[in-house]
């Protein structure tokens, strides 16, 4: 099934005044699908929400919604006019309103007004809270009727500007997943921002990661994870962290923790110098093995625990072990490297990749 492309952005570059926040971004969005912007603070995320929703104005490239161009380098189309909802962080919801009338406000002239509003507060389980004000109300609840008013002018996309950020770490998790329901439930698209990788993973069908005012990837969450095609990718998603190796051959690299094989070939000459990925789940506890590392730190995480490791040559990584492998800091214990595969990255002057400022080339997938 043919899916219809709904929003894309082409060579975007956006900021305020003559201050370029944003460059060259590139990304679509089909029609029903949830996007993500995820990034750390100031990576220029909200920029271009905002960009998307006509707040702010285009410096280079265009935003194209549903095959017209609402945003180029001198014309921006009003944002009354785009079709696009909004959902704000801090809720804005209107406090001498009651519930339905917050619901409404975007509707006030439907014919079928009263009818819209019962469906979507009994979407957001809200159905009998409809006589009460937002002061009456708690976060995860005023959040709900933010949404139910952003979807009630059936908007053809619909933006939420850090959604979740003032709820406590439950809530937002099971909100998160609620909205996903919505969302899919009545097939509305829409745009996320938020510096929150699970919260990203958890709503999004594709994630773009940001920094320094470029989109690094635009990517599925799976494939964010498994196949980063940056370092700074690989770093900020999944807690990697990097060791040095040299090229052996096609399908090996050898590091301190000895030679690791992949199941695809490198692409990278024999004797290159690699920076290898591993993350915590890379990493598995082998009480038998050869390999031993000191105990640097701990997390405990309920059914595991996050171990802070520092192998022989000082090199620190990161492993989690099953709850009841509990080991105390100092403690030295074995390890082994168990990755179905590998990503690693060309080192660049002996400088670690993490450390770089600009993107190496893309990783080479193990």
């Amino acid at each position: 099934m043919t899916q219809r492309l709904l929003l894309d952005l082409k060579d975007l570059s956006c900021g305020y005044e003559q201050q370029r926040v944003v460059q060259g971004v590139n990304l679509h969005l089909n029609a029903g699908d949830i996007g993500c912007l995820l990034g750390p603070s100031g990576c220029g995320k909200t920029t271009t929400l905002r960009a998307i929703a006509g707040f702010e104005p285009v410096q280079a490239g265009q935003i194209v919604l549903n095959g017209e161009v609402i945003s180029r380098p001198g014309f921006t189309l009003a944002p009354e006019r785009r079709r696009i909802g909004m959902v704000f962080q801090d809720y804005a919801l209107f406090p001498h309103l009651s519930v339905e009338d917050n619901v409404a406000f975007g509707i006030r002239k439907h014919p079928g007004q009263r009818e819209i509003v019962a469906e979507l507060l009994r979407l957001v389980k809200l159905d009998t809270l409809g006589k009460r004000y937002p002061h009456e109300l708690s976060g995860g609840q005023q959040q709900r009727v933010a949404l139910a008013r952003a979807l009630a002018p059936e908007p053809l996309l619909l933006l939420l500007d850090e959604p979740f950020s003032n709820l406590d770490v439950e809530l937002r998790r099971e909100l998160s997943h609620e909205v996903r329901e919505i969302l899919k439930e009545r097939g509305t698209s829409a745009v996320l921002v938020t510096h929150d990788q699970e919260e990203a993973f958890a709503v999004s069908d594709h994630v773009g990661v940001f920094r320094n005012g470029r989109l690094e990837q635009w990517d599925t969450p799976y494939n964010l994870y498994h196949e980063p095609q940056t370092p700074f990718v690989a770093s900020f998603v999944g807690q990697g962290y990097f060791i040095s190796g040299q090229m052996l051959g096609p399908d090996s690299v050898q590091t301190e923790l000895g030679v690791l094989h992949g199941n695809r070939a490198y692409l990278l000459p024999q004797g290159s110098h690699v920076d290898v990925l591993l993350r915590p789940d890379d990493l598995v506890p082998a009480p038998q093995g050869e390999l031993k590392a000191r105990i640097a730190g701990k997390s405990f995480l309920g059914a595991t625990i996050l171990y802070r490791l520092e192998l022989p040559t000082g090199t620190q990584l990161e492993s989690i072990f099953p709850s009841h492998a509990d080991h105390q800091i100092g403690d030295h214990v074995g390890i082994r490297v168990a990755a179905e595969h590998l990503v690693l990255f060309a080192a660049r002057n002996g400088v670690a990749a993490q450390e770089t400022e600009q993107p190496a080339q893309t990783a080479v997938n193990l």
